[in-house]
């Protein structure tokens, strides 16, 4: 497994849909250093942690972020 093939794997790990994103989105996320992948996940399981499921794949981003 390529470092891009591990951001996207990890990225699924942690709940992203990446079905939600374009081809041009998922080359973005294959591009995150150790840093940035650090703080998306973190970032997103704050959120999973302040709110239902449901509620926070209608609010935030149309449920492009889970």
């Amino acid at each position: 497994m390529t470092d891009r093939q591990h951001v996207l794997h990890q990225l699924r790990d942690a709940g992203f849909s990446l079905d939600a994103f374009t081809e041009e989105q998922q080359e973005v996320l294959e591009e995150l250093g150790p840093d940035e992948l650090s703080l998306l996940l973190d970032i997103k399981s704050r959120l999973d942690e302040a709110g239902p499921d449901v509620q926070a794949h209608a609010e935030i981003a149309g449920g492009a972020l889970f």
